[in-house]
C-alpha cells in the first residue's frame, strides 16, 4: 500500500472508490456523462440536482445507473421546494450517498436522507458549523474554498483547512476549492483531510457535455481571469459568484442595478429582487455552458482554471492527479 493509500484509506472507504476524489456537482455539466465516467475512472462522481423537478431527477440517475455500476452521489439545494420529492426519489434508486448544498439543511431533511440509508454529506463554512452539523446526523462534511468556481464563500481554502481539520475528527473531511494539482491533494490529506473535490478540471474533460467553446475558454484562461462578482446594494444580498471574466459579468452588474431600481421604485420587493437575480445566473450559466455563447453567458470556474491546459479524458485526468500526489509524497519521504 503506498503513503497516498494510506492517508487517503478512509476517504476511499467512506465512498466506496478507488480514490478519494469527489467531482463538485456543476449545474449543466455534473449529468450521467460526466458521473458515469469520474465513477468508472475511479474516482467518485456527483449529479447536479440543481433546479430539476423530481422526474427529471429520476430519469438522471435511472440514465447515470445504467453507465456505472461504480458508487456515485447526488446534490440537492437546501432551498428546492420539492425537497421531499427529491429525497424520495434518491431512496428510491438506493443512492448510496447524498449531498446538501446551498444552506444549513432542516431536521426533517437530514432524517428523511438518512431514513433512506444514504450517507449524508454537508457543506461546512466555519468550524462552529461543521460540528453542529456532525451533531445532527452528518457522516462527512466539505469545506470548499472561496477559490472554487459558483458560488463561494469568503475565506480561502488553506484558512478554512487549518481551522477545521484540526477539530473534525468524528467523521470525513473533504477538502474543495482551488484545487488543480495532486501536490495539493497531498498536501491536505497530509493536514488530516480524508479527500478532496475538484470541480474546475472535469468541467473541461473529454467526456464533460459543456460545449466546446466553454472548455476552450478554460484551457485559455489563467487563474486571474475566474473573478469573483461584486455586490453593488447592500438591500440585495448577493452570494458571490466566480466565473471567467467577459461580457456577462458586467452585465450582471446592470442587472443588479436595473433590480434596485425596481425596488426603489415600488414595483417589486426585496425578495422577488433576490430571486431575480439567482434566476440570471441560472440562465446565463446555460447560455455558456449549453449554448456556447462565452461573450454573454455565465464561465463558472475557479482559480484552478489556469492549471486546465487541455481537454482531456477523465481517466487521464484522475491518472495525473494520483501520480502527482505520489510523487508528492515520495519527494517529501525523502
Amino acid at each position: 500500500m503506498t503513503r497516498l493509500d494510506t492517508l487517503s484509506a478512509r476517504g476511499r472507504d467512506f465512498l466506496g472508490s478507488t480514490h478519494a476524489i469527489m467531482a463538485g456537482a456543476m449545474t449543466w455539466v455534473s449529468e450521467r456523462h460526466l458521473v458515469s465516467a469520474i465513477s468508472n475512472a475511479g474516482g467518485f462522481g456527483v449529479i447536479a440536482c440543481g433546479a430539476m423537478p423530481p422526474h427529471i431527477l429520476d430519469a438522471e440517475i435511472a440514465a447515470t445507473k445504467a453507465l456505472t455500476d461504480r458508487p456515485f452521489g447526488v446534490n440537492l439545494i437546501t432551498l428546492h421546494p420539492a425537497m421531499a420529492d427529491l429525497i424520495a426519489i434518491c431512496g428510491k434508486h438506493d443512492v448510496s450517498h447524498v449531498v446538501l448544498a446551498g444552506g444549513l439543511p432542516s431536521g426533517a431533511a437530514i432524517e428523511a436522507i438518512k431514513a433512506t440509508g444514504a450517507k449524508l454529506m454537508c457543506f461546512a463554512p466555519t468550524a462552529a458549523l461543521a460540528k453542529k452539523l456532525v451533531r445532527s446526523g452528518v457522516d462527512a462534511i466539505v469545506i470548499e474554498g472561496s477559490e472554487a468556481g459558483g458560488h463561494i464563500g469568503p475565506v480561502s481554502t488553506s484558512v478554512l483547512a487549518q481551522e477545521i481539520l484540526p477539530v473534525i475528527r468524528d467523521v470525513p473531511v473533504f477538502v474543495a476549492g482551488g484545487i488543480g494539482r495532486g501536490a495539493a491533494i497531498a498536501a491536505y490529506l497530509e493536514m488530516g483531510a480524508s479527500g478532496v473535490q475538484l470541480g474546475t478540471r472535469f468541467a473541461a474533460a473529454t467526456e464533460s457535455v459543456a460545449h466546446a467553446n466553454f472548455k476552450r475558454a478554460f484551457v485559455r484562461a489563467s487563474a486571474r481571469d475566474a473573478l469573483a462578482s461584486v455586490q453593488l446594494d447592500p438591500r440585495l444580498p448577493v452570494i458571490p459568484v466566480r466565473a471567467l471574466k467577459n461580457a456577462g459579468s458586467e452585465a450582471f452588474a446592470a442587472k443588479q442595478r436595473e433590480i434596485a431600481n425596481l425596488v426603489d421604485a415600488g414595483t417589486i420587493g426585496l425578495a422577488e429582487g433576490q430571486l431575480q437575480i439567482e434566476h440570471y445566473w441560472a440562465g446565463a450559466l446555460r447560455r455558456a455552458v449549453v449554448d456556447g455563447d462565452i461573450e454573454s453567458g455565465s464561465l463558472m470556474a475557479g482559480q484552478s482554471v489556469g492549471m486546465v491546459t487541455s481537454v482531456m479524458p477523465v481517466a487521464e485526468i484522475i491518472d495525473e492527479l494520483v501520480g502527482e500526489a505520489e510523487a508528492a509524497l515520495s519527494n517529501r519521504a525523502a
